[in-house]
């Protein structure tokens, strides 16, 4: 039976930035259902950056991650992890006084956030309907996050640390013994003086396997397509564009346009796949919004966004199991937010200080303690 200090379940964004930034300080093993790494959540994700637009906790976790993301150890990626991107926030008729309320809030923070008249809207995303976009504002603040690049420069670097990351290993149960976890998996027994609860929409199901209480986490669909673009539109060039209730959001993606209902459907774990209603959404608010008409959707799919009650992050020891850690209900911001949470998760485990980056925000090490539900 192989020994380690820490093993995490979940291999997506959450369990492998934790076993990047904890493998030089303890011996970890990651336990990954699926056959590859981030195949859920992560591999799902749209890939936006912001540092507003949230909850403030999510917006401080945002400002935290930033540096890291934009200038990353040496040697970290291969490649930019943030894209420059842009955002238009976007309301109908009805909407405008919100928009307006939005855009000063920005600037109040500092900003560099432009308001748009019609021909400065329709220069930065041609592809919308002016008689739909009663006000609009651009955000130069926004990016595309090389999701694919992030998790397997963390995951690269943990092995480099001696983390072991095993996939195709089904959670089957864990239970204390001698003080020790003994945690069963469809391969073999694995012993670790802690276990790390990194399972996204199964967060809930792997406590109850392992004789802790739930924290009331619960996965929730978000659905997305891609429709093709008229020739002489240059994805690369378009703004993300957000409603600003966010009832929709569109970006580019592979050179086609991405656009989801921005749903939010309470489901059970699973390879989520997305409903006819919810495509039939997307394509409606492409069609009312933009000049587009869609005449096919090239692909569709959906992916889970794990919420606790409150919906920010479960981050700490259970309180009736201080040996079982959570780390879980990152709600659809666990990429934007690995490298805070990740070495957050890091310094409470090996009882070091909160890093720097989040002290500077406010951030406590008890922030996203998983006893405010108790």
């Amino acid at each position: 039976m192989q020994t380690f200090d820490i093993a995490i379940i979940g291999g997506g964004i959450a369990g492998i930035s934790l076993a990047y930034f904890l493998s030089p300080h303890r011996s970890v093993v990651v336990l990954e259902q699926e056959g590859a790494l981030g195949y859920h959540s992560t591999g799902r994700s749209a890939a936006e950056f912001t540092l507003r637009d949230n909850a403030p906790p999510v917006n401080a976790l945002a400002r935290a991650s930033h540096a890291f993301l934009t200038a990353p150890p040496e040697g970290f990626a291969a490649v930019p992890l943030l894209i420059p991107r842009g955002s238009i926030l976007l309301g109908t008729h009805g909407k405008e006084a919100l928009v307006r309320r939005r855009f000063a809030e920005a600037q109040a923070l500092g900003a560099a956030v432009e308001w748009l008249e019609e021909a400065a809207l329709t220069a930065r995303a041609p592809i919308l309907d002016p008689a739909y976009c009663a006000a609009a504002y651009f955000d130069p603040d926004y990016w595309d996050i090389d999701v694919d690049a992030l998790l397997q420069a963390y995951a690269r670097h943990a092995r480099r640390q001696g983390a072991r990351i095993l996939e195709g290993r089904a959670f089957a149960g864990a239970r204390r013994a001698g003080g020790t976890w003994l945690v069963e998996t469809n391969a073999e027994t694995i012993a670790a003086g802690v276990l790390v609860n990194a399972a996204g929409g199964w967060a809930d199901a792997v406590a109850a396997l392992s004789g802790v209480a739930p924290a009331g986490i619960v996965p929730h669909r978000r659905t997305a397509i891609t429709v093709d673009l008229p020739e002489g539109i240059d994805a690369g060039r378009l703004p993300e564009i957000n409603e600003i209730e966010d009832t929709f959001y569109f970006k580019p993606e592979g050179g086609r346009l991405l656009a989801s209902p921005a749903d939010e459907t309470p489901c059970e774990p699973a390879d989520v796949q997305p409903e006819e209603i919810d495509i039939a959404y997307a394509a409606h608010h492409v069609e009312e919004a933009t000049t587009l008409g869609v005449r096919r959707v090239f692909r569709s799919w959906a992916g889970m966004r794990s919420f606790s009650p409150d919906r920010l992050p479960v981050v700490g020891p259970a309180p009736d199991e201080p040996s079982f850690f959570w780390l879980a209900g990152q709600g659809g911001y666990g990429i934007l937010t690995s490298p805070a949470l990740g070495s957050l998760a890091a310094a409470l485990l090996t009882g070091s200080p909160v890093p720097e980056p989040l002290a500077r925000e406010g951030i406590a090490a008890t922030a996203f303690s998983p006893a405010r539900f108790s």
